[in-house]
């Protein structure tokens, strides 16, 4: 995760080949009766800023705690440990890669992982799974009204339990897991998307909320220099760069369930239309716009690199894990000469394995030696 002091830059300038916008006008932006707004990268910022807060002042991801086999969970007959195990269970199960990876994480951290994972998934499987056809606006309000409850330690079944547990013992807020809630109503109502700054709202609110919640569980290296925010700041840029390389795998899919999650105006520029994205053929203009929004995505990718570096070293190799693996569905697309209608782009089992042992290789570079060695290079 690459370091923003100031904050991760989201507005980028497509007619410049991809140059980044001046700071200060980037946290503006006009909407379409010309008044000057705040942006959604703006909007963003602040609660990164708040989350960060939350964490110098707490600290309390440093103390060493743990579940105690025998606390039941009031008002059932579960056992705390149970509630844990059947997150860790579920994480195994949906994401073997990252659970293995978790692995070597502090116990009580690896546990507070599960535990957000879990929530994440099935918050996420409100809109996209079986019963998503289902679900209302009302749904959600209510899943968030449950959400609350757990952060007021009450509970509503086991895994909630494992969740409101963890938040009583990290300085994690409620806001980043209320914003993932917001993105699933805009999948109720939205499905096409006017320029980027609508599209990194979408994608923070989905995606990079994750890494504001991991964060302060993770913990940052004791010997880290950098800031806070910058910290946060990746953990927000990784977010955002798999939630941009999930649209760009799946456009296909999406354009058959009626959704278009591509900026709109990028779209027109490229002289491309909805209906070209229905067609699904893959043409000189499609590559040309496809690789625009790739080398966007690489963007974010590699801001978030050295931010990885920042974390205590028992959880950087899950994250590292993630992201090598991620990036590699970028390359699968060109493989595929940007055929993401008919093509899905995967990595491979074999290309999966051999990643393990390189995000394990960079998971042990300190932050100190990281820094004496962009030093170098300079």
């Amino acid at each position: 995760m690459a370091f923003s002091l100031l904050r991760v830059v989201s507005s980028i300038e497509i007619s410049a080949g991809l140059g980044f916008a001046d700071s200060d006008s980037s946290s503006l932006v006009a909407n379409t009766a010309g008044e000057v707004v705040m942006s959604s990268e703006q909007k963003v910022y602040d609660v990164v800023l708040k989350q960060a807060a939350l964490v110098k002042d707490q600290k309390r991801s440093e103390i060493v705690v743990d579940v105690k086999p025998d606390m039941v969970i009031p008002g059932t007959m579960y056992l705390l440990k149970e509630a844990y195990d059947r997150c860790g269970e579920v994480c195994a199960e949906y994401a073997k890669t990252f659970y293995l990876g978790t692995l070597l994480m502090t116990p009580e951290r690896r546990r507070a992982i599960w535990a957000i994972y879990v929530w994440c998934r099935r918050t996420d499987e409100l809109v996209d799974g079986h019963n998503a056809s289902h679900i209302t606006p009302t749904a959600l309000d209510r899943w968030e009204l449950r959400l609350e409850d757990l952060f007021a330690a009450r509970p509503y079944d086991m895994l909630d339990a494992a969740l409101s547990d963890t938040v009583s013992r990290f300085p994690v807020d409620i806001q980043p897991f209320k914003d993932m809630i917001e993105g699933m109503r805009m999948d109720l109502k939205k499905s096409r998307y006017e320029n980027f700054d609508e599209l990194y709202l979408y994608c923070y609110y989905v995606a990079g909320t994750v890494g504001l919640m991991s964060v302060p569980v993770m913990g940052i290296a004791p010997e880290s220099k950098a800031t806070t925010e910058s910290v946060y700041n990746a953990a927000l840029a990784l977010g955002i760069a798999n939630q941009l390389t999930n649209i760009l795998r799946d456009v296909g899919e999406d354009a058959r369930r009626g959704r278009i999650y591509l900026p709109q105006d990028e779209l027109a520029e490229a002289g491309l239309s909805d209906e070209d994205i229905f067609n699904g053929k893959v043409t000189d203009k499609w590559r040309n716009f496809m690789k625009i929004q790739i080398k966007r995505a690489r963007m974010f990718f590699k801001q978030a690199e050295q931010g990885v570096t920042e974390l205590s070293q028992a959880s950087r190799w899950p994250v590292w894990a993630s992201l090598l693996l991620y990036r590699q569905i970028l390359d699968e697309i060109e493989a595929n000469d940007y055929n993401n209608f008919t093509k899905r782009a995967y990595v491979s089992k074999a290309k999966k394995l051999l990643s393990l042992p390189m995000a394990y290789g960079k998971s042990l570079i300190s932050p100190l030696s990281h820094t004496q060695s962009s030093l170098l290079r300079v």
